[in-house]
């Protein structure tokens, strides 16, 4: 990686946080090499999908500042972009590497999970699904003996607070049971 502050080697950048909030689905993007301007047009490497900057962004605490422009060493948000946390973008086209994601930590808390009524069903499913994309350290599984649904985290607040954005995000009010270390 050349981390010239300038256009001359392609884009490198990676997806390391998602977010979705006032400014609606955010991706967050640690460019490692080359530039990135507003209306280019990147690939992600895992998905061979094409997407073109139409917005790009950087925050600085909660106030989002527009860019046109953006080089190695910065951290930039992108508007509406369809990634997972640990996707590279690049500048070209047929690029057959990816970035090596961050460490992420063994979950060091486990505990069941389950909507509390069949009404929250569909938003509780959709909610774990955007957290898992978004937050590499939550998992869901499924214990295959009980059936029941268990979500792992860093810690049991880390899982009530999730437990909490269901509730008030998907509508979907929720169940913890108790912990399984």
């Amino acid at each position: 990686m050349d981390p010239a502050r300038n256009g001359n080697k392609p884009f490198m950048g990676l997806a390391f946080k998602l977010e979705a909030g006032k400014y609606g689905q955010l991706t967050y993007v640690r460019i490692y090499q080359g530039q990135v301007s507003r209306g280019n047009q990147l690939w992600n490497t895992r998905t061979h999908q094409r997407i073109k900057i139409q917005r790009l962004g950087q925050m600085n605490a909660s106030i989002m500042e527009e860019r046109d422009v953006a080089y190695a060493g910065d951290i930039i948000v992108l508007f509406g972009v369809d990634c997972s946390s640990g996707d590279t973008f690049t500048s070209e086209r047929d690029a057959k590497y990816s970035m090596e994601s961050i460490h992420v930590p063994d979950a060091v808390i486990s505990m069941s999970i389950k909507p509390s009524n069949r009404d929250a069903t569909d938003g509780f499913s959709k909610g774990l699904a955007r957290f898992t994309k978004e937050d590499p350290t939550f998992r869901v599984t499924m214990d295959k003996e009980s059936g029941e649904t268990i979500v792992s985290g860093m810690g049991e607040l880390h899982l009530e607070i999730y437990s909490q954005r269901l509730e008030r995000e998907f509508n979907a009010p929720c169940i913890l049971g108790k912990p399984k270390v």
